[in-house]
């Protein structure tokens, strides 16, 4: 309010200066206007609205396991106590809400997609690969990144099914309304001490990265059955327009850590997956080697139709992550997002390297017309810490009327 009010102050004295001539610039008159209207688009594009929000209060329970969360003040991380045989997590990504007017339709069809999932999948746990909201301006007419993870935690709070984020490349964009340390301050507001469901730590490791968190499900008797490594993926590395950024050394390095920490605790190499956004280079390795047909990867499902210029969307720099999970042998698991039309699953060198389904209903020009790649994935831990994965494509679970 302030710029709009200097704004006009600015030009009366202007158009006063120039009251002694009689005369008064047209194209200075026309800059002004420009200016304004601009700096007043700014302040609306950064406010913090609501529209989702019926829908969202109409949103009932989802019944579901209720296992007992506990968490450690000290080190930041969450333990789930699973009571039954299978300990079920929906893998969701891309949900890109904008938060608009503008976007309201499509933040609906994607909160109701989310719905949809979860209610079939009936899991324990949701994990978010990030970009749950989309604050890139005239794209989707906001610049708000706080309104839209807001109305996600209370549309989660609502179902009632614990849930948990990591970063994407758009959650923290520069001009977004929020700066990651704010956002992180949001994400902690709304955590599990004031949700019950949310399970984002309030103590993080001093790493490279706006968060990156370990949850450990556990069996009925305290047993380890898997870690899950939240890891974030970071989003730009300042070089260029979309250069992507990687997993840093530092974070390869904790990961390492906390692997090596239980498997001493539990006298054994641990299970654990791990799940971020923008894929390892070797996403694209393993891609390119099943289109030569190479005995090196194995195929599991999906496929991948991106349709920028790069099939992977990957960062140009090298992570040591892959190499690191290899090399521990803990990590038979990863999960990202980033790439709206990639849902392929390749094993490579021993890991499964699984894409998401998108949700995103609005930020790949025509994609809320596409329906092939939206969907999520259902994650089954089995007691003896062995597992599976399959998809659950949209159209198959609303085709089926379930």
């Amino acid at each position: 309010m302030g710029i709009i009010i200097f704004i006009i102050i600015l030009l009366i004295y202007h158009l006063r200066l120039h009251k002694k001539n009689s005369f008064i610039s047209r194209h200075r008159v026309l800059f002004f206007l420009l200016f304004t209207v601009v700096g007043v688009g700014f302040i609306v594009l950064q406010r913090d609205t609501w529209y989702t929000q019926t829908y969202i209060n109409s949103v009932p329970v989802i019944p579901h396991n209720n296992n007992k969360i506990e968490y450690d003040d000290a080190t930041g991380v969450y333990t789930i106590i699973s009571e039954k045989e299978d300990f079920k997590i929906l893998h969701l990504t891309d949900i890109h809400l904008g938060g608009s007017l503008y976007s309201y339709r499509k933040d609906l069809k994607a909160l109701k997609a989310c719905y949809t999932e979860i209610e079939y999948a009936k899991p324990d746990f949701v994990v978010v690969t990030g970009d749950l909201c989309f604050p890139m301006g005239l794209m989707s007419m906001s610049l708000n990144n706080t309104s839209s993870v807001q109305q996600f935690a209370a549309f989660m709070r609502n179902i009632g099914i614990p849930w948990c984020f990591t970063y994407g490349n758009h959650d923290t964009e520069s001009f977004a309304s929020a700066s990651k340390s704010e956002l992180n301050e949001v994400y902690k507001s709304l955590s599990y001490k004031t949700s019950g469901t949310l399970l984002y730590p309030y103590v993080q490791p001093d790493v490279t990265g706006r968060n990156n968190q370990v949850i450990e499900v556990r069996n009925s008797d305290g047993t380890l059955n898997t870690a899950l490594f939240l890891i974030d993926s970071n989003a730009y590395t300042g070089e260029g327009i979309n250069v992507y950024d990687y997993i840093h050394d530092d974070q390869v390095e904790w990961y390492a850590s906390e692997v090596k920490r239980r498997n001493r605790e539990e006298g054994k190499v641990i299970s654990s997956m791990v799940f971020f956004h923008i894929p390892l280079q070797e996403y694209r390795t393993a891609y390119e080697l099943y289109e030569k047909g190479s005995h090196e990867v194995t195929y599991f499902f999906g496929e991948n139709r991106e349709k920028m210029i790069d099939k992977v969307c990957c960062s140009n720099h090298s992570s040591k992550l892959f190499d690191k999970m290899v090399e521990l042998g803990s990590t038979k698991a990863v999960f990202c997002g980033h790439d709206h039309y990639n849902n392929m699953s390749l094993e490579y060198k021993g890991i499964r390297l699984t894409y998401g389904m998108s949700i995103d209903y609005l930020a790949m020009p025509g994609i809320a017309h596409d329906t092939k790649q939206r969907g999520a994935e259902l994650i089954t831990l089995h007691r003896d810490s062995s597992w599976e994965v399959k998809q659950l494509p949209l159209t198959e679970i609303t085709k089926s009327g379930k």
